[in-house]
């Protein structure tokens, strides 16, 4: 129901079945009803903004998969009785469209909150604007560290492991497995590489100092290739390489560490592994590559019987079909969609944004279907670090190997 190239209007619904009967009941009470804009006897409207076209657009499947999910619950008669209004609007990953879109949805659609947006640039353009309106801004599809800061904005909040948090687990993975470890860094040249190195570096200061960074090497995103700093690193002695890069750079280094018959300890940020990345870099070229785990994969044999990709499978097959069975960028969607409806589900009658502000920030402990087991939110009000435990995975060629135990950070 694309109404115009700009925006997908589907109506929506409640919380899953399992997942109302299955949660403590003390979350839903009798009590006076309060509604701020977008909320109703009747009705939530909620909304978000990701690439449905651009370079982007592959992500466009959050906004596709949430559409198919809240049409499911509304099917299955509301939260608390109230159908759910889901705008999932296009961006582009493009800073002034996101602010044309979110502006719409804000100021002419009215929406109670917005959750699950996509990219630190566009996010960054409108976080402002959402907390001097007071309009929740939450489970963000970044993991910049920025969002970690209820004191000052106090409406959004990350959905991704913060990359601080994944770069401080990596460390003491190293410090646990290479105590000694000399270590290559390269790094991507803005504020998305220097998230992760600076917590990196702290981690092994206060371990002791003996599995020490000994270069660091940087580049920039408009750079066509990689290979002149991974001959330096190569030729400096590391024997562990923590890669800090995204996209065809990603790629790139992954090959020539291969070329050039340098075999250390790998360590890859976690957005870089996914599939597209990693078959360009040659699946074979990329065994043995260590990266944070935190959830399940969907298309894969050893998760077929999980219930929570089965319900994810069903609601894909009956809903939105023409998305691939192994879109794990779609389970992350469906993961988040439920998520949002837990916390409209524990509302109640008061459907103001600061209540939708306040269960949000007390989601601690809850487990979304997209996470692996051990794994949960661990929002406070004081703290929107969305998971603070994370399990070490290893590339086989093939799958990733993940650890028996989740580390924390």
């Amino acid at each position: 129901m694309i109404k115009n190239p700009s925006r997908r209007d589907f109506s929506a619904g409640a919380i899953a079945t399992i997942a109302a009967s299955t949660l403590p009941a003390p979350y839903v009470w009798a009590a006076e009803k309060k509604y701020d804009a977008g909320a109703s006897d009747t009705e939530i409207k909620i909304g978000q903004t990701v690439p449905h076209s651009g370079p982007g657009s592959l992500y466009g499947v959050l906004g596709r998969i949430g559409e198919a999910y809240f049409q499911m619950l509304n099917e299955k008669g509301g939260i608390n009785g109230r159908k759910v209004k889901f705008l999932t609007m296009d961006d582009a990953y493009s800073a002034p469209k996101c602010v044309e879109a979110t502006r719409r949805l804000v100021e002419q659609e009215e929406v109670l909150a917005l959750y699950g947006s996509l990219g630190t640039a566009p996010q960054t353009s409108v976080h402002k604007y959402l907390n001097s309106k007071g309009v929740p801004q939450l489970l963000l599809n970044t993991g910049a560290s920025k969002w970690n800061n209820p004191k000052e904005f106090k409406w959004t909040m990350a959905g991704l492991p913060l990359y601080p948090t994944e770069a401080r687990i990596l460390a003491r993975h190293v410090v646990a497995v290479k105590p000694n470890a000399k270590i290559g860094i390269l790094y991507q040249n803005d504020d998305f590489g220097r998230d992760f190195l600076g917590p990196f570096k702290k981690v092994l200061e206060d371990a002791g100092g003996t599995a020490k960074v000994i270069m660091e090497q940087t580049y920039d995103l408009t750079e066509p290739t990689v290979d002149s700093q991974l001959i330096n690193l190569s030729k400096s002695g590391a024997d562990v390489f923590y890669n800090i890069t995204t996209g065809k750079a990603t790629s790139q280094s992954i090959r020539k560490v291969v070329e050039l018959g340098w075999k250390p300890l790998q360590l890859l940020s976690a957005g870089s592994t996914g599939r597209s990345i990693l078959n360009a870099a040659g699946l074979e070229n990329a065994t043995g590559i260590v990266a944070i785990r935190y959830n399940k994969e969907v298309g894969l044999p050893k998760w077929e019987k999980d219930p929570d990709v089965m319900a994810f499978e069903e609601l894909r097959k009956k809903y939105t079909p023409a998305i691939d069975q192994d879109n794990t960028i779609a389970f992350a969607g469906y993961g988040q969609a439920v998520t949002m409806g837990e916390i409209l589900r524990r509302c109640g009658d008061d459907l103001t944004r600061a209540n939708v502000l306040k269960q949000a920030s007390n989601l601690n402990g809850f487990h979304s279907p997209y996470f692996l087991d051990g794994v949960n939110y661990s929002y406070t009000p004081d703290d929107y670090t969305p998971m603070k435990t994370l399990f070490i995975s290893t590339f086989t060629g093939k799958d990733w190997d993940i650890s028996d135990k989740p580390m924390s950070e």
